[in-house]
């Protein structure tokens, strides 16, 4: 736990994300932003976690976080998602989505678009509560159960599906690029495709039995069609959308509510997942062999699998190890990433080997050197 750094920022924070990095200059993330809730005035913040050269001490600890700008956000920040490197969009409990502009010479924050009460029902506001940008693109989902396409160079609405779900809808993200997939609270996951005009998902997959709010969802980098959510059971559900309509794999996560789950960008055998119960969980395997190695662990005590082989058809060694029941191969194994579990942690982010978390104990914990 050494090379943590714990910042205590008097908010509780709800998200937090890394400013995207340039892959062709080797770059390393060393700013994010976070989103605050349930505070008198909450706000948007960027941050920056210093140098990575060799000015660095020599065990990579280099000091807490230090706040670059702050801007008032009206309403809870409910999701929050980088545009580019200068822009971030914010969900808010208002109903409203934004974008802000982060300018890095002079270190200030404008509004460069707002759509308020996006999400609204008639007489009062819906809480937005996700959003998923692939720029000028953005997305959002809502309370209201809306789904509604804006674009980052204009005013006004792209789309709007109306009665996207009779549910609240809690998060989207893209499975391609005219496709996303959104989670509910009655446990639904649905698949919509921007190139029909229809406002009915192309796909409807659901947990059978209790209908367990799902909360969040998170799509394999590589391999689109390998989905990983969780929900208000803390458990984390592993779907092949190309497979039946219910998850392939069923994992004991966490003891409450799931908040957030997400692959790593570049090595996606490596999975994050925080919850209300106050942990941060590290997912990896350790498999030797050439196929990721993710759903090996049939005989790991904390999964239940729903297959006992590979799905039939496909080349075997593509096929990939979140779908493969086959554990003879290896194993899943996790670690707590936190030093103590105290109130809920909210929110994850990862790129590289650097990790940022907020949580409602008013502290932000950043990783700089996460073993992936």
């Amino acid at each position: 736990m050494e090379s943590i750094n714990a910042k205590y920022v008097s908010q509780k924070i709800s998200k937090t994300r890394w400013r995207p990095v340039s892959h062709s200059f080797l770059q390393q993330p060393d700013i994010f932003a976070s989103g605050s809730w349930d505070n008198e005035h909450n706000k948007i913040s960027f941050w920056s976690i210093g140098s990575h050269g060799s000015s660095a001490m020599e065990d990579g600890f280099e000091g807490e976080p230090q706040l670059l700008c702050e801007q008032k956000h009206d309403g809870d920040v409910l999701d929050l998602q980088f545009l580019d490197q200068d822009r971030i969009v914010t969900a808010s409990s208002t109903g409203a989505v934004t974008v802000f502009r982060h300018h890095q010479n002079s270190q200030t924050i404008s509004i460069a678009q707002h759509w308020a009460r996006a999400h609204h029902y008639p007489c009062d506001n819906a809480p937005c509560t996700g959003v998923v940008c692939s720029s000028p693109e953005i997305v959002t989902v809502g309370e209201d159960g809306r789904i509604i396409v804006f674009r980052a160079d204009q005013e006004g609405v792209v789309r709007v599906i109306e009665n996207a779900d009779s549910s609240t809808i809690h998060a989207v993200t893209y499975l391609r690029t005219t496709e996303i997939l959104t989670v509910n609270s009655i446990g639904q996951l649905k698949l919509w495709d921007f190139r029909q005009q229809s406002n009915s998902p192309s796909q409807i997959l659901s947990l059978s039995g209790d209908r367990v709010p799902l909360h969040c969802v998170d799509r394999h980098p590589n391999q689109q069609h390998i989905v990983a959510t969780g929900g208000q059971d803390g458990m984390l559900c592993v779907w092949d959308v190309r497979q039946g309509n219910t998850p392939f794999s069923l994992m004991e996560a966490h003891s409450t509510e799931m908040w957030e789950v997400h692959f790593h960008p570049t090595n996606p055998d490596h999975l994050f997942t925080c919850s209300e119960d106050g942990s941060l969980l590290h997912w990896e395997t350790s498999s030797h062999s050439e196929m990721p190695s993710f759903l090996q662990g049939g005989r790991n005590s904390s999964m239940m699998s729903r297959s006992a082989m590979a799905p039939a058809g496909g080349n075997q060694s593509l096929i990939s190890a979140w779908l493969s029941g086959d554990s003879s191969k290896g194993r899943l194994e996790t670690s707590h990433m936190l030093p103590s579990q105290t109130l809920s942690v909210n929110s994850l982010d990862v790129l590289e080997q650097c990790l940022v978390c907020g949580t409602d104990g008013e502290a932000i914990f950043v990783n700089r050197q996460v073993p992936v």
